[in-house]
């Protein structure tokens, strides 16, 4: 049984992150918090321990209930942490989320986007996640 772990490992793990290296991304940038301090990627987090997380604008709070080293199904991961973010937060969450997931359509024969029509659509949906310095 696992003591500690790396906090952006266990973020992955749990499926906060799509990819670890978002997850490691997110704690440079001060985007991960325990008990009100930035941590860096290789904290060794703990039992029991409240991580306070932003993502996409979004600040979500999770008890952490047990240790996981290797990303596991969404099913297994869902009892390893409490979700302790405020209704408040989950509603502004849900009315952002559910329901606006329409597909998006492009015109008939115009085919996938190029890289510069790729990033110009990245823009102009806001996308928080897209780095300026690939333009």
């Amino acid at each position: 049984m696992l003591k500690k772990v790396r906090v952006d490992k266990w973020l992955w793990s749990v499926r906060i992150f799509k990819s670890r290296s978002q997850a490691t991304d997110a704690c440079k940038s001060g985007k991960v918090k325990i008990e009100e301090s930035n941590v860096k990627p290789s904290y060794l987090l703990q039992r029991d321990e409240v991580i306070h997380v932003k993502k996409n604008g979004f600040n979500m709070i999770y008890k952490v209930v047990d240790l996981l080293e290797k990303r596991v199904s969404a099913t297994l991961a869902e009892p390893c942490y409490e979700n302790h973010t405020p209704a408040d937060e989950l509603n502004k969450y849900n009315s952002w989320y559910i329901g606006k997931a329409r597909p998006e359509m492009r015109e008939r024969g115009a085919g996938r986007p190029t890289k510069r029509e790729r990033r110009n659509i990245e823009r102009f949906k806001g996308d928080e996640d897209f780095d300026q310095e690939d333009a």
